[in-house]
């Protein structure tokens, strides 16, 4: 068995002792390096480029601008392509501009023959702008007569998408007006989340050359290999077929990298360069500037609640700001006001949002893809509102969730697997929710008599999130699995392993299901769209969930195979055996071994006159999305003077099915909750209002937790066991990072009495909080 063991990662020794080799690892001989002119001014017209002085630059090779480029509007967004027309991405984006739209934008590219070359000549590169009005916020890019940023995607305004919808309510066909009438206490709240930064450790970093005279081959630290290649495609005109990409060892993501933004760029200029190798490797400046961000939500709410603490409805209007272009534009806010809504299914939930382009850092794909923003308002509300009628934060919440067999707010199917009452429950007893909050009340009122400025509150939060994207997008996993002649096992598949340790995970299964040592699994952890399993790849909390049916498949085709040659071999029924570590054993008698798996391989291999290489290779669909749940507890001090928030405890209980590797989910919950964390306290991505020029786009001057930081990380789990899949597993990967900031706001107000609602609660945000509370 090997489903619910801590294997040790596969990758574990290759990281740390440095093997691993990473894209920047892999130069060419003749190597071309580029680098962008990027745009002083976050609006503006390009009226001249003068590349005189860089092209006179000893080592440059070639200037390129706009004018050079395809002219074709490409989406950027990491998603499966869509056959249906009115589904697709949005294209607004080419690879050079001449009408720049943020503080960065990339208005000319240098090659030259080192990167430092390239940009010494990039800093000579003269641009002659034509500047526009700097609309940076929702009251500027949505006022009348604002300009139009795309006025090829909506010719009326600056707005991207918008969408509203209303379910909820157990089925009974109340209306959110009717719920909010039939409640005893109406409870309102306005929160706004900020800008941030992925942070990866690994830069955004690509390189393309071509090995013929018409296929492209594109290296790159890419989460989405099989979607890079449409989107190269896409931007350069040419059949997708023409285009190979590769992703080698990858140092981070965490949806950054969920987006096509360097490949385009590489795979035109060894177009252009004659098929050369040419590299573009953005540094940290440039990535926080340059690639992608989180979107600032600004969110109104509202709820109804009976005096026993029944809610009757409750609402959410979200505003997105997506920044300089779409990317993914209106999908997060989409998504993030659909994932929550099965927390508490009984009530009525109505959702409505709006996301317009601005002149800021381009929002994409985050962490949890508009599910913390969203979250972050609801979980605070949901406070608010159990405060209103003087009710246990926590005992309101048990009394709302949703419980097993509860019906789907947005399908009106059952819910197979719901346990956020059980985490809930088991954080309560391993956090001891009623003696902490009593400790914290009575340090409070002694704090209060001996004038101490330090304060100690409890808090808690609730998420419920999704394993994918279905039925939005389609989601498919493929896997190939070859049984080698020393009797080892090679797994491939589309799925990439980018840090969270999927190749891990995927090994465990075949292990289990094959019935072959874990030790004998090599899992190919480079994807290649040319040879590699097709798959959608890394994003939504879905591998496991998603890719797990295919490496299913594959290894019950696989074990069928070696019996039925097993039987072929030794004249047993394969019916009687069984593939136990390294052998073929009898069911009944599994100490006996029939023949080794090596003798197997090595005649169905090289005997002359039967066999052949043993394969198995699965290509699936999922066509269900269980969703998983969550709660966070935590403990803070604060101390009013400075301003200044510690946490003196913080766990996570999560839901996510039957825990594959407990180990790697540990590891898992423990990072989002950092990030989450980090959100919540220190993290903002600073823009100027008037002049949209980015404050603090280094690691400098932006603040996230280091290791001294964050305090010891808690973390349970309830296991259920997920029927829609074959190891029962539900999502992990983002779900940790949605809880600790309504947590934390929830026991700042337990502490202080001040709600504050915008984040992060720096000292800043609180001296500003405090102060207005009359608490400074």
């Amino acid at each position: 068995m090997s489903i619910g063991q801590s294997k040790q990662r596969l990758d574990a020794e290759a990281k740390v002792t440095g093997r691993a080799r990473y894209t920047d690892d892999l130069g060419m001989p003749g190597m071309r390096h580029a680098a962008y002119v990027r745009s002083p001014i976050a609006h503006g017209l390009v009226k001249a480029v003068d590349a005189s002085a860089a092209l006179a630059l000893t080592g440059v090779d070639a200037v390129f601008t706009a004018a050079d480029v395809p002219d074709i509007l490409f989406p950027t967004a990491g998603h499966p392509y869509s056959i249906y027309p009115d589904h697709g991405d949005v294209a607004d984006v080419k690879i050079l501009t001449d009408h720049v739209r943020f503080h960065g934008d990339g208005v000319a590219l240098v090659v030259a023959k080192d990167a430092l070359t390239a940009r010494k000549a990039a800093a000579l590169v003269k641009v002659d702008y034509e500047e526009l009005p700097v609309l940076t916020s929702a009251e500027t890019a949505l006022a009348e007569g604002a300009p139009l940023l795309h006025p090829e995607i909506n010719p009326k305004s600056n707005v991207l998408g918008e969408h509203a919808f209303e379910v909820g309510g157990g089925g009974g066909g109340h209306t959110y007006a009717q719920g909010i009438a039939d409640a005893d206490v109406v409870v309102d709240g306005a929160y706004t989340t900020p800008t941030m930064q992925h942070c990866h450790l690994e830069n955004q970093t690509a390189y393309a050359y071509m090995d013929d005279m018409k296929h492209i081959v594109v290296v790159s630290s890419t989460q989405i290999p099989h979607i890079c290649r449409r989107v190269v495609g896409q931007a350069l005109g040419i059949p997708w077929a023409r285009v190979r990409v590769i992703k080698p060892y990858i140092g981070g993501g965490f949806g950054n990298k969920q987006d096509v933004i360097l490949e385009p760029v590489v795979a035109f200029l060894t177009l252009k360069m004659g098929g050369i190798p040419v590299s573009l490797d953005l540094t940290r400046e440039e990535c926080m500037l340059a690639t992608r961000v989180r979107h600032a939500f600004a969110m109104k709410a509202q709820i109804g609640i009976k005096k026993d603490g029944t809610i009757t409805a409750y609402s959410l209007d979200a505003l997105s700001n997506t920044g300089a272009y779409a990317s993914h534009g209106h999908s997060i806010a989409a998504a993030g006001g659909s994932k929550v809504c099965y927390v508490y299914p009984h009530a009525v939930y109505r959702f409505s949002a709006k996301t317009y382009y601005s002149n800021i850092p381009v929002g994409g794909a985050c962490r949890g893809y508009g599910s913390p923003q969203t979250a972050f308002a609801i979980e605070c509300l949901m406070e608010d509102a159990a405060r209103a009628i003087g009710m246990d934060p926590l005992e309101f919440r048990l009394k709302n969730v949703g419980r097993p067999g509860d019906i789907s707010p947005l399908n009106g199917k059952p819910i197979a697997t719901l346990g956020i009452g059980e985490c809930l429950e088991k954080g309560r007893d391993v956090f001891g929710w009623t003696d902490r909050k009593a400790a914290c009340a009575a340090f409070n009122k002694e704090a209060a008599k001996t004038g101490s400025p330090l304060r100690r509150g409890v808090g808690i939060s609730a998420f419920s999130y999704g394993s994918g994207t279905y039925p939005i997008n389609v989601e498919g996993g493929s896997a190939r699995l070859i049984l080698n002649q020393d009797g080892t096992v090679h797994l491939m598949t589309g799925a990439t392993e980018i840090g969270q340790g999927a190749d891990t995970t995927f090994a465990q299964m075949v292990s289990e299901t094959l019935g072959i040592a874990f030790e004998s699994i090599h899992v190919v952890s480079t994807q290649d769209t040319d040879v590699t399993p097709w798959d959608t790849s890394a994003y939504a909390s879905r591998q496991t969930y998603t890719a797990g049916p295919a490496v299913y498949e594959a290894s019950e085709t696989l074990r069928r195979k070696i019996l039925d040659y097993a039987g072929l071999m030794t004249g047993h029924s394969p019916a009687a055996l069984m593939v136990r570590g390294d052998a073929v054993v009898f069911v009944r008698a599994p100490e006996t071994v029939v023949i080794s798996l090596r003798d197997l391989a090595m005649d169905a291999y090289y005997n002359r006159d039967r066999g052949g290489q043993i394969t198995a290779e699965a290509s699936t669909k999922t066509r269900q999305n269980p969703p998983s749940f969550g709660a966070c507890f935590t403990e803070i001090e604060v101390d009013l003077e400075l301003c200044k928030v510690n946490i003196r405890e913080i766990i996570n209980i999560h839901d996510a099915g039957i825990i594959i590797n407990p180990a790697l989910a540990t590891g898992q919950v423990h990072g989002g909750m950092a990030m989450g964390i980090g959100w919540a306290l220190y993290e903002e991505l600073l823009v100027d209002e008037k002049t949209g020029r980015v404050y603090n786009n280094n690691l400098l001057d932006y603040k996230f937790p280091t290791a001294c930081d964050i305090p010891d990380l808690g973390c349970a789990f309830v296991q259920t066991r997920e029927p829609s899949g074959p190891y029962g597993s539900k999502a992990l990967g983002e779900p940790p990072l949605i809880s600790p900031a309504p947590a934390l706001r929830n026991a700042m107000l337990d502490a202080t009495g001040v709600a504050v609602n915008d984040i992060p609660m720096t000292p800043k945000t609180l001296f500003r909080a405090f102060k207005a509370a009359g608490v400074l």
